[in-house]
């Protein structure tokens, strides 16, 4: 076929040499019309995956094989955490955290697009206590009823229990330890404004319901709980994530301003509000909080001299009418070194939220940490 360029508008140009510029544009166009030609007509690459796409079709196929259905649970020899997975995914559920062998994380390992969740393709230790695998199997129940968003450190936390004894020694949580939250041994109160604000004003009322509990004597039967050395009793009212009613009936104002806080723990077994008092002459050794997700805020109603708090080897006093936020996942020791007549030490302990623990790590510490569990 000839073509001719009388119907391209090339305005007249100087020659360049001896080849003219429309020459020039000639050979340009001829060169885009082959390129345009080759890229339209080359097949498809097989095996190509758009990596914007989930590679996750492997992985399925891998489990289906061992389960032998997407909608049925564990059989012939695959563990019951591999067939929930399997069921929840076969369900168009959310995929939980199986309690995969080495085989099958090498499965997945080489089936995994960059998209899938990483929380799908990890390893429980085997060196795990049961009370560990116990919260791992719950944090599970949660995601498949909520979601995995937010749980990366809470995941991560529960993997690592076995590893809690290894930490230092000055910072040791003994049940639960969240990672990656600043932790300090003693808080600025700008972290609890509102709640150590609504504490300081309820102290006239609070100092004056414990002291009508505890002019009618320490006694168990009357809510009283004795701890520890000679000496120290707590009136509890809320203990493990749990109301103590009787107690709370007893003291209603106080029990009032405990709802209102707004970073009270009060749904989980890591927290609790009460009474506490030490006695003259008493001193507890050093010792550690569950965990890192909470302060403890002290009210202090009766404070004598004497009286020191030593947390992650810095010292504090506690003050007739103001809060200590304080981290007891740290070392820590209380001492009472004050005469008999200086009376017994006594302070309003409230757990409180950790400010770096985010709105949906409380919603699942809550339900991991739930007292029925």
């Amino acid at each position: 076929m000839q073509w001719a360029l009388d119907f391209l508008p090339l305005p007249p140009c100087p020659e360049l040499g001896t080849q003219p510029l429309s020459g020039i544009l000639w050979a340009l166009l001829v060169l885009f019309l082959w390129y345009c030609y080759r890229v339209g007509s080359d097949p498809p690459v097989t095996g190509r995956v758009h990596p914007g796409k989930l590679k996750s079709s492997c992985a399925r196929a891998g489990r289906m094989s061992r389960s032998g259905s997407y909608g049925s649970g564990s059989s012939g020899g695959t563990d019951s955490g591999t067939g929930a997975a399997t069921a929840a995914i076969g369900n168009g559920g959310t995929p939980c955290i199986a309690m995969e062998t080495e085989e099958e994380e090498e499965d997945a390992g080489r089936c995994r697009g960059y998209l899938t969740p990483v929380l799908g393709h990890t390893l429980f230790p085997a060196q795990a206590s049961p009370a560990s695998r116990k919260l791992y199997s719950a944090l599970q129940e949660y995601a498949k009823r909520y979601s995995w968003a937010g749980m990366g450190r809470i995941h991560k936390g529960l993997r690592d229990q076995a590893r809690l004894s290894d930490r230092s020694s000055i910072q040791k949580p003994h049940l639960f330890f969240l990672p990656d939250v600043p932790s300090t041994p003693f808080f600025p109160r700008d972290a609890h404004r509102h709640d150590i604000e609504v504490l300081e004003a309820s102290y006239p009322i609070i100092l004056a319901e414990f002291q009508a509990v505890y002019q009618r004597g320490i006694d168990p039967k009357l809510g009283w709980t004795c701890q520890g050395p000679k000496g120290q009793a707590v009136f509890p009212l809320y203990n493990a994530g749990v109301c103590v009613a009787g107690n709370c009936r007893a003291c209603p104002c106080t029990y009032r301003t405990l709802l209102s806080l707004r970073t009270f723990i009060s749904s989980n077994s890591l927290g609790a509000a009460g009474f506490w008092l030490l006695g003259p002459g008493t001193a507890l050794g050093g010792g550690y909080g569950p965990t890192n997700t909470r302060l403890r805020c002290h009210l202090g109603l009766q404070t004598p001299p004497q009286c020191e708090l030593v947390v992650g080897g810095e010292p504090q006093c506690w003050s007739e009418g103001h809060c200590l936020l304080v981290d007891d996942s740290f070392l820590h020791t209380v001492s009472h070194n004050g005469a008999a007549e200086d009376g017994p030490r006594v302070i309003f302990s409230v757990d409180l939220w950790h400010p770096n623990v985010a709105a949906a790590e409380r919603q699942a510490l809550d339900y991991i940490f739930s007292p029925e569990q």
